[in-house]
Order: structure tokens, then C-alpha cells, then sequence
């Protein structure tokens, strides 16, 4: 017998998904924005091994050549990203050095929000330039999606956008499902609102209570929802936990080992459509060049980011590296950023939806100036 707080705990399991309905896009490009919330640390993801500065400063933090997966005479990666080698090497990846957005200050907080809104200073913005871009490329909406419990600042604004998290209950059986299916029928607004949740667990393809615990399965579950013929085509990913101030060489590894993990699910769930998907992933702000006195390091300033899929024309590192010495620092402390996230973000964005560079820049970031533009990120 199903119990009354069995059947009030499915109900609320699924109503409290979000209503997914997706107009048909008008393009077949895909693209996802994973955050790495925290101030990933750019120079153990992508290592300069060949700076003579690299080692000295980061003592036992770093990374000698012979543990990595070099990429080129400069720059290797974290033993921990194997697939994002494979894609490397598949020419599905191209790697960004020193960039930082606009923000200067060392406060999570504001950094994010800079991030997002696509402002010069916190809180300057009250939208997402995700929302921002979904907005102009068209007004339907219905074509975004964030993965995470709530909807990220990013991706807040004018058009209404859904998220989908995997829910923590217990699946309910079909016999619960088809006593709240009877219960709803006759109330116009229930009814509705249980068929998209219904909808939304199964385009989720029965992978929630995996995705909860294997990063892999978290991307397969995305890829459920961007490779539908009638699904979003823009997405976000949250992740956690990048905030190293100490024990950084297990925390870092695990945490990038998780990021391939989700990447490889994505590749893998989006079949076909991997070749029109291109995968941005950035961090607030990176790290401190040395490190400090607990194993770790603290809030800097430049960092890496990440292009990714199979529309990336990758296979390159972009990098005008200004050196890790004590005269090239930034504030005598951080690595010197020589490349604008917003550029990067601006150009992506124009090349995956052929649109123009410059009102692209004015639509996602209207107070920054136009960045020197970068060689071709994208596929034709």
C-alpha cells in the first residue's frame, strides 16, 4: 500500500522539476558554458613546465614535465584530463592561457557576478550575458537550460529559462505515478505542470540517481537534453569546489579527473550532435604563481579556460605567455593577464551562431571594449 508520505514525496519529487518545453532552435550548434566555481588553478590545469619560474614558485606543487600530457615546447596538461587530451589530440581542443575578465579584485563573490553579467564591476548588470545571447538569437526562449538546482545569475534575465537538477527522492513506482496522473487530470494548472515535470525526467533518460554520484553520468544526462532534435542548444553547467587554499595536489587532481569524467559523459551522450557542440569552461579568477605556506595556494588573478567539441577547431594552445619571474607578475604575485574572457566568450559565441563579432560584443558585454580578435576558434 502506498503511503500518504510516499505519494506527497513523489508529487513533490517531480513538480519540483522545471517545466521544460523547447521551441525548435534556429540552429543546430550547441553550446554549454561550465563554470568552475571557486578559482580554478590555471597553472596546474594547463602546466607552463617550460618556464623556469614554474617550479621554484610552486615548490611542491608542481607538476614536473614527466607527470604531464605535454601539448606543445611550453604547455602540458594535468595527468588528471585524459579525455580532454584525446580531444587534444583529435584537434577538438584548444586550451587559453593568462585570461582573466575584467574583474581585479580577489572576492568569489563579485568575481562570479562579474562573470556572469558580463559587466566591468560587480553587480553593474542586473541579467546573464547567457540570457543576454538567448535573447538575441531568439525571442521564443525555451532554448536554455542550466544544469543546477536554481538558475545561475548567467542565464537570469528577460527570457525565462529552465534547470534541471537530478533529485535526491526515491523514484517513485508506476503505480504512485498513475494515482497523481488521476488526481491532476482535471485540474488545468496541476495537470500541466505535472506532464512538463513528467516530461523532464524522462528527457533526463533515467540517469538522475547516477548523475548524483558519477560526474560522467552528469554529462550524459546534459547530453539527454541537448541532442533532442527539439531541445535547448544552450546550456550551463555549474561545478564546485575549486577553492585550493590547501592540500591542492589531491584536491585539484580529483576535481579535474571529475571535469573529464563529465566532459567524456557529454561527448559520449550527445552522439552525432558532438560535432556541432563547443564547450566553454572558465573560472572567475586563478590562482596566486606561488604557493603558500598550507599546500595550496590563494586568490590571484589569470587562469586558464577551455574550448571544447566538435566544433572547436582546436588542437592548439593560445597563449601570449608574459613569463612567471618576479618583474612579470602582477602585483608581484599573480599571473599577468594578456587575454580578456569577454573576448574570448564574444568570439565563440559569433562563431557558433554566425553572428557579427561587434554587436555580439555589445549584446553579452555592452561596457567592455572590443578585444584584438583571436584566429579562427571554430569549424567553418
Amino acid at each position: 500500500m502506498t503511503s500518504r508520505r510516499h505519494f506527497l514525496a513523489g508529487a513533490c519529487a517531480l513538480l519540483a522539476a522545471p517545466r521544460i518545453t523547447f521551441a525548435q532552435a534556429p540552429t543546430s550548434r550547441r553550446f554549454i558554458f561550465i563554470l568552475q566555481r571557486g578559482a580554478a588553478d590555471g597553472l596546474n590545469t594547463v602546466i607552463p613546465y617550460a618556464d623556469p619560474a614554474y617550479a621554484a614558485l610552486r615548490g611542491e606543487l608542481a607538476i614536473g614535465p614527466d607527470a604531464t600530457s605535454k601539448l606543445d615546447g611550453t604547455f602540458a596538461l594535468h595527468p588528471s584530463l585524459a579525455e580532454l587530451k584525446s580531444l587534444y589530440d583529435a584537434g577538438q581542443a584548444t586550451f587559453f592561457h593568462a585570461v582573466a575578465s575584467p574583474y581585479r579584485e580577489r572576492s568569489h563573490f563579485d568575481g562570479q557576478n562579474v562573470l556572469e553579467t558580463g559587466g566591468k564591476a560587480p553587480y553593474a548588470l542586473k541579467d546573464g550575458w547567457m540570457n543576454r545571447l538567448l535573447a538575441s538569437l531568439s525571442r521564443r526562449g525555451r532554448e536554455g537550460i542550466a544544469f543546477s538546482p536554481t538558475v545561475p545569475m548567467a542565464m537570469r534575465g528577460a527570457l525565462e529559462v529552465s534547470s534541471y537538477a537530478p533529485s535526491s527522492l526515491p523514484h517513485a513506482n508506476e503505480d504512485l505515478m498513475l494515482r497523481i496522473e488521476q488526481l491532476y487530470g482535471q485540474d488545468p494548472q496541476l495537470h500541466a505542470l505535472w506532464s512538463a515535470a513528467r516530461e523532464a525526467r524522462a528527457m533526463a533518460g533515467g540517469l538522475d540517481a547516477q548523475a548524483r554520484q558519477n560526474p560522467q553520468e552528469t554529462g550524459r544526462m546534459a547530453a539527454s537534453f541537448l541532442a533532442r532534435a527539439d531541445g535547448p542548444r544552450i546550456a550551463m553547467i555549474e561545478t564546485n569546489g575549486w577553492d585550493t587554499h590547501s592540500g591542492q595536489n589531491g584536491r585539484l587532481a580529483n576535481q579535474l579527473r571529475n571535469l573529464d569524467s563529465m566532459v567524456a559523459g557529454l561527448r559520449q551522450g550527445m552522439g552525432p550532435a558532438w560535432d556541432q557542440t563547443v564547450i566553454l569552461v572558465a573560472t572567475e579568477f586563478g590562482r596566486t604563481a606561488a604557493a603558500n605556506g598550507t599546500g595550496g595556494t590563494d586568490h590571484g588573478t589569470g587562469a586558464a579556460a577551455m574550448l571544447l567539441g566538435g566544433a572547436v577547431k582546436g588542437g592548439r594552445v593560445v597563449a601570449d605567455w608574459p613569463g612567471l619571474g618576479p618583474s612579470d607578475l602582477l602585483e608581484g604575485r599573480d599571473l599577468r593577464p594578456t587575454l580578456g574572457l569577454d573576448s574570448l566568450i564574444v568570439q565563440a559565441c559569433a562563431e557558433a551562431f554566425k553572428a557579427d563579432p561587434g554587436r555580439m560584443a555589445k549584446v553579452l558585454f555592452p561596457d567592455s571594449k572590443p578585444g584584438k580578435p583571436l584566429d579562427r576558434l571554430l569549424q567553418s
